[in-house]
């Protein structure tokens, strides 16, 4: 099972009031359902991949409304060949959509009325329902956090960010072909939409991934950076033993003072290292205490007078 399938039952196993129900039922019904007519009148039909979600949507219509949905199983012919749940609902049908007030005497609406949105928790259950009809959210195992909701309507689409705004979960919007996608890819705020479906389980899950894996990055950062000092001290050991070179086949031309000449010694004996471990062998050796500053400094006097031997035309 896909974690985003995960997370689909776990908010159908969520218990919720009849208003809240009814405003997953509005969410379900404008992202995924069609109003047909025929010969005995309205009817309106809904269809999912997912047996929870239609078994979710068919225990609440028969909840609400006390109808008797007739439910189908249809046999995809391409790709994965999943099932399709049909549920079609031939009585009420005027009724439900009006008292979900997706009709009205204007007609039908494919954004909610402010009434059914106005509470924190009628906006919750209404987030819960578009999640199920058409969200999913990444593997967190896998490289990059992404949630996302689709729709085919751009005005419900901005109707679903500014709702999540209100939970402080800053989603943006892009188009995709003929869908509008309201998505949100910081992992934190992943989390917070997850803990506001009331998938508990799914969160903890989620949020177990993502500590291991920051954790597992920032280790492999240091390490980088650890690799990355070790070179850059290696290239810095290499030419300073150049330069060591160059001042030894002409000694006879220059003042070295004893410090500057323990450094070279020790230098010589540990090409490989660091600073920190240069200052300790100097302490070791001569009994001479110095700071790491102290040791950048003698390395920078080694280098001076390579470089006057190098500029001196007659060396």
């Amino acid at each position: 099972m896909s974690f985003t399938s995960e997370v689909k039952n776990q908010i159908c196993k969520d218990e919720v009031d009849a208003n809240a129900s009814k405003a997953q039922l509005c969410a379900l019904f404008q992202i995924r359902a069609s109003l047909h007519m025929n010969w005995q009148g309205m009817y309106l039909s809904f269809q999912s991949e997912n047996a929870t979600i239609a078994k979710h949507v068919f225990q609440l219509l028969k909840q609400n409304y006390h109808v008797d949905p007739r439910l189908a199983v249809l046999k995809k012919m391409q790709l994965k060949k999943n099932n399709i749940y049909r549920i079609q609902v031939y009585e009420k049908a005027e009724e439900i959509l009006q008292n979900l007030q997706i009709m009205t005497d204007t007609g039908l609406h494919t954004t909610p009325r402010s009434k059914m949105i106005r509470s924190e928790k009628m906006a919750r259950a209404y987030l819960q329902g578009c999640f199920l009809a058409s969200g999913s959210i990444n593997d967190p195992k896998t490289t990059n956090y992404h949630m996302e909701i689709t729709c085919t309507d751009e005005d419900l689409a901005k109707t679903i960010q500014k709702l999540m705004e209100r939970f402080y979960l800053p989603a943006k919007i892009i188009k995709r072909k003929n869908q509008f996608v309201v998505y949100m890819k910081a992992g934190e705020k992943i989390a917070d939409f997850l803990r506001l479906c009331n998938a508990s389980d799914a969160l903890f899950e989620f949020e177990d991934s993502r500590i291991q894996r920051d954790f597992y990055n920032q280790i492999t950062r240091l390490d980088n950076c650890e690799v990355a000092n070790e070179m850059k001290a290696m290239k810095a050991a290499k030419k300073q033993l150049e330069y060591i070179e160059i001042i030894e086949k002409n000694a006879s031309k220059l003042k070295i003072s004893k410090k500057i000449q323990n450094v070279i010694t020790i230098r010589k004996k540990f090409p490989e290292a660091s600073m920190n471990e240069l200052c300790d062998e100097v302490y070791r050796e001569y009994g001479d205490i110095i700071s790491k500053s102290g040791m950048k400094h003698r390395l920078a006097k080694i280098k001076e007078l390579a470089m006057e031997v190098m500029e001196d035309p007659n060396a």
